[in-house]
């Protein structure tokens, strides 16, 4: 994955609408014709489940290791959470410095070239990735493979992982291909929405950036990679997991042994201050002259990962836009016709992040989506959901969560995520118990703290002859171009 594909993933997550076909025209979408008879089998018992619980052990240099065993495929999946090492502490005229270390990574080691690191894992059948997605305080490394070579291609991921080279050609490659991608990217609605999102609901804060800059590209050398490299890449208060064919009786000897000598030390870095929800109400038009469509965002800073109304807030986002049984979809698709979907999502990591909503409509339906989606959202605060659609909803959220219970990948990520936020133990054994607990009350009592219509931050990218005056009754109004410049 290249540079600036990786730079907008976390745009691509606050304001992502499944199943939304970029860059066609849904003039010709008729209003479904799906019939919901409701007759599915459904049972009143609260899916009850004992995750396994991960072996885990805390090494010498600091670093966390969780081992999930689970011997029904022959395979491997590690993944490697590097604190400290995230895109959300680059200075700011180095944006894509995280992104461009992590992807250089298999680039080269002091003894291995490119060429030979891709040969050897081709053999072996396994696989060796990194990312440090914008808006993240970490980086994330990934390794798998068989479990019968598992010790071969774990040393070559080791070697990728702890002594990269940056060879100077291969990062100019890089460079070029970023600044190529760069350009390409403003061509792109969703990019210019997600870009415009997220500056306007977290302001200053660090995670408004979403891409590098042709100047901070030209300015990346192997010498400042290196240098994120040894500073950043510390075991301290990093978290190392492994699930599959795996015994922790075995693995970890091999672990105290390999990683004896990775010491590195963080700085301790200290978070920024939390973003802070916008008070009023503005609207941001992306001016893409003759667009047949305009691609709508709208949403505010709501809560934090370790947040007491994270399952409520699970549950009213799910009711209100979390897939094609959801609100906004059966409104705008459905009824109206206005769209391939419509969906909402919400961000909750270190820090509190947006919840949002969006969809692509055609251009000359852009009042009435907006509105629409406005209604919704004023439905979802002023009037409680009924035991039926909120029982429903329940059920789905329950069995996604059922579902990803049959992925060795996912049960590790859990307990990621449990030990990353400091969760209870159990968390992920009451989860479904804690989400058949919600209720009407409480899925109305988050909605009206943190879907305020009066405070949404409301980006439009299309065309601005067409839609301006459309878009001045939903607030005060700023212009932009393609490439992200202030027009007026």
């Amino acid at each position: 994955m290249g540079l600036i594909s990786l730079l907008a993933l976390t745009t691509a997550v606050l304001i992502a609408r499944p199943g939304t076909v970029s860059g066609q025209d849904s003039s010709a979408v008729p209003s479904s014709q799906v019939e919901r008879k409701n007759k599915a089998p459904v049972s009143s018992e609260t899916l009850r489940v004992h995750l396994p619980k991960p072996v885990e052990v805390k090494l010498a240099n600091g670093l966390t290791v969780l081992i999930l065993e689970d011997h029904r495929l022959p395979s491997v999946f590690a993944q490697l959470h590097i604190r400290d090492a995230g895109a959300l502490f680059e200075p700011a005229n180095l944006s894509g410095l995280a992104s461009a270390t992590a992807q250089m990574l298999r680039e080269g080691t002091h003894k291995r070239t490119s060429r030979q690191i891709a040969e050897e894992l081709d053999r072996l059948g396994a696989s060796v990735g990194a990312g440090a997605n914008f808006g993240s305080v970490e980086t994330v490394f990934t390794a798998s493979g068989l479990s019968e070579n598992f010790d071969d291609w774990f040393t070559v991921a080791l070697d990728i992982l702890l002594h990269p080279s940056f060879p100077v050609a291969e990062l100019n490659q890089l460079k070029e291909r970023a600044k190529v991608q760069l350009r390409q990217q403003r061509s792109r609605p969703g990019f210019l929405a997600g870009e415009r999102f997220n500056r306007a609901v977290f302001g200053s804060h660090p995670a408004a950036v979403v891409t590098a800059t042709i100047d901070s590209i030209d300015a990346l050398t192997p010498e400042l990679l290196t240098q994120w490299h040894r500073q950043r890449y510390s075991p301290r208060d990093s978290v190392l997991a492994f699930a599959g064919d795996v015994y922790p009786s075995e693995l970890l000897p091999k672990l105290k042994k390999s990683l004896a000598n990775w010491n590195g030390t963080p700085d301790n870095e200290q978070m920024p201050p939390n973003p802070v929800p916008a008070s009023a109400r503005k609207v941001y038009l992306v001016d893409r002259p003759n667009s047949v469509q305009t691609t709508l965002a709208l949403g505010n800073i709501a809560i934090d990962r370790r947040s007491e109304d994270f399952v409520p807030m699970v549950v009213m986002n799910h009711l209100l836009g979390g897939g094609p049984a959801a609100r906004l979809f059966l409104n705008l698709r459905e009824e109206k016709g206005y769209t391939y979907g419509a969906y909402s999502n919400f961000t909750a990591v270190e820090y509190p992040g947006p919840w949002s909503a969006g969809a692509d409509v055609r251009t000359e339906v852009t009042d009435g989506a907006l509105t629409e989606f406005f209604n919704e959202i004023r439905r979802i605060r002023d009037t409680q959901v009924s035991e039926a659609e909120l029982a429903a909803t329940k059920r789905s959220v329950v069995a996604r969560f059922a579902l990803a219970l049959e992925q060795p990948a996912q049960l590790v990520g859990f307990a990621i995520t449990r030990k990353l936020y400091n969760l209870p133990d159990d968390y992920w054994d009451n989860y479904p118990a804690k989400i058949a607990a919600v209720t009407a009350e409480d899925v109305q009592r988050v909605a009206r703290k943190y879907l305020n219509p009066e405070a949404m931050q409301i980006v439009a990218v299309g065309d601005g002859e067409k839609i301006k005056s459309i878009l001045e009754k939903f607030g005060s109004i700023e212009i932009y171009g393609g490439d992200g410049k202030r027009l007026q």
